[in-house]
């Protein structure tokens, strides 16, 4: 006699929604420290960075607001899974685009910034991959 078992129980599927929600918010706060520093410190970061502050400030901007929106799906007890599978998708090509900026298109960035951007790239497709992957055992 064989049996079958449930690919996935109600509880490790409430374990996976937990996890998913905790990475959304660590995000979430990340994002928010980052953007809010790129607003207000835009000057002192682009000098440090080798950056343009104009690019900083408006970078700072929308990483505000999609803390903000990160944050709101953090929130929720069960996020919904086009916004997430966009956040990770977001996360995903700003990790690309770090690294594109960095190789093809930024002037020169100083040191810091050049040990700065990858690391960022890192940090966004470790979330990325973190949520994608609570995201599909959520819905096993």
């Amino acid at each position: 006699m064989t049996t079958t078992e449930p690919r996935s129980s109600p509880r490790s599927q409430q374990d996976a929604h937990l996890w998913l929600r905790r990475f959304l918010a660590l995000d979430a706060g990340t994002t928010l420290i980052n953007g809010v520093a790129y607003l207000v410190a835009s000057e002192p970061l682009g000098r440090l960075l080798g950056v343009g502050s104009g690019l900083l400030f408006g970078l700072g901007a929308f990483l505000t607001a999609f803390a903000a929106l990160v944050g709101y799906l953090a929130g929720r007890p069960k996020p919904s899974v086009p916004a997430v599978l966009a956040v990770v998708e977001a996360n995903a090509v700003w990790a690309v685009l770090s690294i594109v900026a960095l190789t093809l298109w930024l002037d020169g960035p100083s040191t810091a910034g050049q040990v700065w951007i990858p690391l960022q790239a890192v940090t966004v497709g470790g979330f990325a991959a973190l949520q994608y992957t609570a995201l599909r055992r959520s819905r096993s």
